[in-house]
């Protein structure tokens, strides 16, 4: 048994590295979702462009470019496909036959699109519901998530939402599941955001986002005002926790009774984050290979490392840790929609703090999308030798 489980494991590493390949070339849509309501703190709106300043197109940039030279495509890379002003218009105006049209016509082989961020409306008047605050606000914002993150994986591109605020993964993940209704869902966090409204301490949307996601729920979760347009879709067997240190008692009850598999950081303390990995991988992909849909909170990581976010808590992942369980989602090739959120540029008490979790959560999307520890790196046929390199410089010599 032993034996033919090794036999599985390398037969799925050399499947998924082919797997791998096949899909690097696939394009990049990033969103920007600079978006808060979900939580009572201010500031996480700004965690879009806090990610961009802290270098994420140029991280990306410098990975194309790498791969550009190994396939021998030569390509422009970054531009704002449809401008500045895109987000400016209204929702109808996010649809895929004029988003990419542009891109498609110039230049097919684009690889990187960053569409900027979405215009979010904020109700004037949004009273609470029990004891949940702006619901309509939080259901509105979702509801136009879903749509460009929906027109993003329906044109091929493997779409990145940076947060902003954890209530907003109810519509990534639902744009993400119109178009690939068989996805499965990591979700790494300190906490487990899956209150509902009747469990919920704070009342705070961004602890509740997985709830309104799940069928088993359904029953268990009143009529939200403006979120009638969602219908739970996810069922507990495609969802998988890692980084759990801070649940609550009603979320601790639906983890336990309700089947589904998670990981504390107690977990990954005993088993390390190469077993809890190949574990969350084996539970998701066993039976099938299905698209991933990684919904990463900066505060999975220990607040040494990302001071600035609304709600940290003490041991969480280490670099290394977070880093590695990226590499290995994006090495099952399987990867089609990310978030990255909760980034508080606000809630950093020096400039450095702020830079320090903006870079780690560039780190986390380069990791996800392909970056590897061991560099990106030209190749090459042959390596030079001196001889060929002094005839090459006395003959330019001689032509100059």
């Amino acid at each position: 048994m032993a034996l033919r489980g090794s036999f599985i494991r390398l037969f799925k590493k050399q499947f998924n590295s082919v797997f791998k390949l096949h899909n690097c070339s696939h394009s990049v849509a990033i969103i920007g979702a600079p978006f808060s309501k979900g939580q009572k703190r201010r500031g996480v709106e700004h965690g879009p462009q806090a990610i961009r300043d802290a270098g994420l197109l140029d991280r990306l940039s410098t990975m194309e470019t790498a791969a550009r030279q190994q396939t021998g495509k030569l390509r422009p890379f970054i531009r704002r496909a449809c401008g500045d002003t895109f987000y400016k218009s209204n929702l109808n105006r996010y649809d895929s036959t004029v988003l990419f049209q542009e891109d498609q016509i110039e230049n097919p082989y684009y690889p990187l699109h960053d569409y900027g961020d979405l215009n979010f409306t904020h109700l004037a008047k949004d009273e609470c519901f029990m004891h949940v605050p702006f619901p309509r606000t939080v259901g509105l914002a979702n509801k136009m998530l879903a749509s460009a993150v929906g027109s993003a994986v329906e044109a091929g591109h493997t779409c990145i939402t940076l947060g902003g605020d954890h209530s907003l993964a109810i519509g990534s993940v639902q744009g993400h599941y119109k178009h690939c209704p068989d996805l499965c869902l990591i979700w790494v966090d300190a906490h487990a955001d899956i209150n509902t409204p009747l469990t919920s301490p704070s009342g705070n949307l961004h602890g509740q986002s997985v709830s309104f996601l799940l069928k088993e729920l359904q029953d268990k979760m009143p009529e939200v005002p403006g979120f009638s347009w969602l219908k739970p879709f996810l069922s507990t067997s495609d969802l998988v926790y890692i980084g759990l240190r801070d649940v609550d008692p009603g979320e601790h009850y639906i983890l336990k009774n309700c089947g589904i598999q998670y990981f504390t950081m107690r977990d990954i303390d005993r088993m390390g984050i190469q077993r809890v990995t190949e574990m969350s991988l084996d539970h998701l992909l066993s039976r099938k290979q299905k698209p991933i849909h990684l919904s990463f909170d900066i505060d999975a990581f220990d607040p040494s490392l990302a001071p600035a976010t609304g709600t940290p808590v003490n041991g969480g992942l280490t670099y290394r840790e977070g880093i590695y369980l990226a590499e290995e989602i994006n090495n099952t090739g399987l990867l089609s929609a990310m978030d990255l959120v909760e980034v508080n540029p606000t809630l950093g008490a020096t400039r450095e703090a702020v830079e320090a979790t903006a870079s780690l959560a560039v780190d986390v999307i380069a990791a996800s999308l392909g970056k590897t520890r061991e560099g990106a790196h030209i190749s090459f046929d042959k390596l030079p030798s001196p001889g060929t390199t002094y005839k090459a410089d006395n003959e330019q010599k001689i032509c100059l």
